[in-house]
């Protein structure tokens, strides 16, 4: 009597754990689909000219000026990765990124965009208000298409 007590108690708490678990993952997942935004990336390697770091500078600048309140609300990030640490290296892969490059990562729907922005980087990295007014269009563009409904 006492082991089938035991072996039923041990079957629910089972079933519950198992359940409970995958109620969490799905509302983690719903989440995810349901979450609209654009991830701003900015890839480096340990060592960086002054362009690259340009390209940094300027991205934050842009991003704090013109978005601030999209950054607060998580709608934009903003990342920089060192492509030379190995916990990266997947990342990197994923983006194709090799030394600096900059990406917007446009997610809807749960389906991810990436968008190249490196030529443009690096053409337009030492020149502030040139970058920042370009790089404000691009992103101002992804918001409309990212809030623009189906």
């Amino acid at each position: 009597m006492k082991k089938n007590i035991i072996i039923t108690l041990t079957m629910a708490i089972s079933m519950l754990l198992f359940f409970g678990n995958t109620i969490a993952q799905n509302e983690e997942l719903s989440d995810a689909i349901l979450t609209n935004k654009i991830e701003v990336i900015d890839f480096h390697s340990t060592n960086r000219c002054m362009t690259c770091n340009a390209i940094e500078a300027n991205t934050k600048y842009t991003l704090e000026k013109y978005f601030a309140d999209e950054l607060k609300s998580g709608e934009i990030t903003f990342q920089t990765i060192n492509i030379d640490e190995k916990e990266n290296y997947a990342m990197a892969e994923k983006f194709e990124a090799a030394g600096t490059s900059l990406f917007l990562n446009v997610i809807k729907s749960g389906k991810e965009t990436q968008i190249n922005l490196t030529n443009f980087a690096f053409m337009k990295g030492k020149d502030k208000l040139n970058f920042s007014k370009e790089l404000k269009s691009k992103v101002n563009k992804q918001l409309k298409i990212l809030n623009r409904t189906n």
